[in-house]
C-alpha cells in the first residue's frame, strides 16, 4: 500500500490542475484520502481519459511510482523440502509491515520446521495446533512432510490470518470451508497437488490468547501444540502462559497435549521472564538438544532453542 506521504503528494498535484472543471474534485479528494492506492489512482485516470482535456502526465507518472511501492512490499520466496516438495510462501520485504511482524518467516519457524521433520511421528496422525503461525512457513511444511490428522492454523492479526490462508491456498491445500470466513476457490491442479499428501484436515483459527474462551478451547483439542518466536514481549508471555493453562482445564479427556515453543534468544531478560512464569504456574520445561540437520539456508544461530513444556492437569 501507499504511504500517508502519497496522500498528501496527490492532493497538490489534483489541486494544481484544477482547470479541469469536468473532474469531481471534491469526491475524488475525499476518495483519495480514504483509499490512498492505486486502484482509486486507476479509477481517477479512466475518469480522466473520458474527458475531453489535455493527458494529465503527473497522474501516470504517479500511477508507476504507486505500482514501483506496491509491488516492492511481498516477495515470493521458495523452501525446498528434504524429500522434493517445497514451500512457497508470499512474504513481506519489511520486517515490520501493517503494525505486526507476522507476515515473514523467522529463524525460529525454519528451525522447528528442520525439528519435526526430524521426529516426524510426534505429528503422524495427531492434532497439531500453532500458535502465532504468522505467515504459515512451519505448518505447511509439517502438512508437506509429518501428516498430521489435523492441522490448526491460528494468529489474531487481520492482515496476518488474510496472507497466512492464501499462503495455504498457494501450496495446494484447501481449508475447511467452515473455519475461514473466504470460500476456497482452488484450481483442479491444486486439488490434484493437495491429494498427493494424506490430506490433512486444515483450519485457520482466529485465536486471541488474551480473550480466548473456553468454548474455542474444547473446539480445538490438539494433541501436540508447537509455536515459533512468539517469546519477545513480556505482556504477550503472560497471556501466553495463562492460555497453555486453560488448555488444560479445557480438554475433554484430560490428556494433556505435548507442547513444544522455538525461540530466538534476541533479550535474554525477556526468555528468563518466560521460564520464571512457567515456573511460577508448575509448567515444567527442558531445552530440546540442538539437531544437526540443517536443511534451509539461514542464519542458525546458537540462540535458537526449542523448549518442551510439561502442562499439568
Amino acid at each position: 500500500m501507499a504511504g500517508p506521504g502519497l496522500a498528501g503528494r496527490f492532493q497538490r498535484r489534483f489541486l494544481a490542475a484544477r482547470q479541469l472543471r469536468s473532474f469531481p474534485w471534491p469526491e475524488l479528494e475525499q476518495n483519495l484520502q480514504a483509499s490512498p492506492d492505486s486502484s482509486l489512482l486507476v479509477d481517477i485516470l479512466h475518469k480522466h481519459e473520458s474527458t475531453a482535456a489535455e493527458p494529465l502526465d503527473e497522474l501516470y507518472d504517479t500511477l508507476a511510482d504507486i505500482l514501483n511501492e506496491e509491488e516492492s512490499t511481498h516477495c515470493y520466496k521458495t523452501y525446498l523440502l528434504p524429500r522434493g516438495e517445497c514451500v512457497t510462501l508470499s512474504e513481506n520485504v519489511a520486517i515490520i509491515s501493517g503494525g505486526t511482524t507476522g507476515l515473514v518467516t523467522w529463524d525460529a519457524a525454519l528451525h522447528l520446521a528442520e525439528w519435526a521433520m526430524d521426529t516426524s511421528e510426534v505429528f503422524t496422525n495427531r492434532t497439531v495446533l500453532e500458535l502465532g503461525s504468522g505467515i504459515g512457513f512451519t505448518g505447511i511444511a509439517i502438512c508437506k512432510t509429518c501428516n498430521p490428522k489435523t492441522y490448526i492454523f491460528s494468529d489474531y492479526h487481520p492482515c496476518v490470518l488474510k496472507q497466512l490462508t492464501e499462503n495455504i491456498h498457494l501450496n495446494g491445500f484447501v481449508l475447511e470451508p467452515e473455519a475461514t470466513q473466504r470460500t476456497p476457490t482452488e484450481s483442479q491442479g491444486q486439488e490434484a497437488e493437495a491429494a498427493n499428501y494424506q490430506n490433512p484436515k486444515l483450519i485457520v483459527a482466529e485465536l486471541d490468547w488474551g480473550s480466548v474462551t473456553g468454548k474455542q478451547l474444547l473446539d480445538l483439542q490438539p494433541d501436540v501444540i508447537i509455536a515459533a518466536d512468539v517469546v519477545y514481549d513480556p505482556e504477550i508471555i503472560l497471556a501466553l502462559v495463562g492460555m497453555l493453562q486453560k488448555l488444560s482445564t479445557f480438554r475433554a479427556d484430560r490428556k494433556v497435549p505435548e507442547v513444544y515453543i522455538a525461540s530466538t534468544i534476541r533479550n535474554p531478560d525477556t526468555y528468563h521472564l518466560f521460564q520464571a512464569e512457567l515456573d511460577k504456574v508448575g509448567i515444567r520445561w527442558q531445552i530440546i538438544p540442538a539437531h544437526s540437520n540443517s536443511i534451509f539456508l539461514c542464519d542458525m544461530q546458537p540462540n535458537v532453542t526449542i523448549l518442551q513444556l510439561f502442562i499439568q492437569t
